[in-house]
């Protein structure tokens, strides 16, 4: 499984990040799906191997600007390079509204199935092979978190079983790998969910909205495997800005996390105010935010930059892949020397 953050900044772009955009890919596809669209997302996708013909949903957390303004534009792109699939997307139903009126205003026609899902908590989705639940976050909108379960996982035989209940081989063991039940000649129906388990554990992965309380996922982040989520400012910034943004500071999510249990953490939406490289003394730099989070939380720790890939490992581990855009001459799964290795990545 693949997340690719196409913009990781929080309400305007910089001259590293663009506003927000996440994809998830599951493993071994082509198809995938897109959190967030704010604005230029579809000029990000041009530095990544990610296809919007092959976009099966888009998913908007809420109706802010830096989340959504870039869905017109990518729609209309699909339209001109001759889509003809369906296109899902959910979001609140004032992204709706918003994307109605630039299709009346603007003269644009989208003749491709687009079905729109309002989001609510009652959400559930089999859809570019993920099952896909919504949960509400704590924001000055209504915003949601989306939990991405992996499924379409290949099946194994229970050897053990077969042989225990006298079933001998057959053509009948690959249909009951396949997930179809079957009937012996001696007139017995063998169900392939009692004979079958899966290759390895589902992967789950949480993309939350903007959020000032985490503790509102508790229940979607059980045995998760990834947290993504808004780190908008360190505790000190937060407390000087005030309660009326509604976003999370680095301690708020670390701790959550450790309290949670979670292997992985990935923070992202991060304020322009916090530079990649602080050349000022009174600069702050995005490692107020790392350090941060790191007194509050011990797990695999990651601060997302805008074109970099991650994996999510068969085993639940998040590993640093590559910068999509800056490593474009390498080849898929080869690490940038200028990066070293994944473990650098984490913090």
């Amino acid at each position: 499984m693949q997340i690719t953050f196409l913009g990781t900044s929080s309400g305007v772009p910089s001259r590293q990040r663009n506003v927000s955009a996440t994809a998830i890919q599951p493993e071994k596809s082509r198809h995938w799906a897109l959190v967030d669209c704010g604005e230029a997302t579809q000029h990000q996708l041009l530095h990544t191997p990610l296809s919007p013909q092959k976009l099966s949903i888009v998913l908007i957390t809420h109706r802010h600007g830096d989340h959504c303004y870039g869905l017109p534009g990518l729609l209309a792109s699909c339209q001109l390079n001759g889509r003809t699939e369906p296109l899902t997307l959910v979001a609140p139903e004032a992204v709706w509204r918003y994307l109605q009126a630039v299709i009346e205003l603007t003269d644009l026609h989208i003749t491709y199935p687009l079905q729109f899902v309002a989001v609510n908590s009652a959400l559930s989705l089999n859809i570019a092979g993920f099952r896909i639940t919504a949960h509400p976050l704590s924001h000055r909108v209504p915003s949601w978190a989306y939990r991405f379960e992996e499924t379409g996982i290949p099946k194994k035989l229970n050897l053990a079983r077969l042989k225990e209940d006298g079933i001998p081989s057959g053509h009948h063991y690959a249909c009951l790998q396949a997930g179809e039940d079957v009937e012996l000649p001696d007139g017995r129906v063998l169900n392939s969910a009692e004979y079958t388990f899966d290759s390895w554990s589902a992967r789950t992965v949480v993309i939350a909205g903007d959020n000032d309380t985490p503790e509102l996922l508790s229940e979607a982040c059980r045995g998760v495997d990834l947290l993504v989520h808004e780190s908008t400012y360190t505790q000190e910034v937060l407390e000087h800005v005030g309660p009326e943004p509604q976003h999370s500071s680095a301690e708020r999510v670390a701790r959550f996390a450790a309290s949670a249990g979670l292997r992985n953490l990935m923070l992202t939406h991060f304020s322009p105010r916090y530079l990649k490289k602080a050349r000022k003394k009174r600069d702050r730099s995005i490692e107020e935010i790392r350090h941060e989070a790191r007194l509050h939380y011990s797990g695999r720790l990651f601060l997302a930059e805008d074109f970099e890939a991650y994996a999510l490992d068969r085993n639940g581990h998040c590993h640093y892949v590559q910068n999509l855009k800056r490593d474009h001459h390498r080849q898929p799964g080869k690490q940038s020397s200028t990066r070293g290795a994944p473990v650098k990545k984490e913090e």
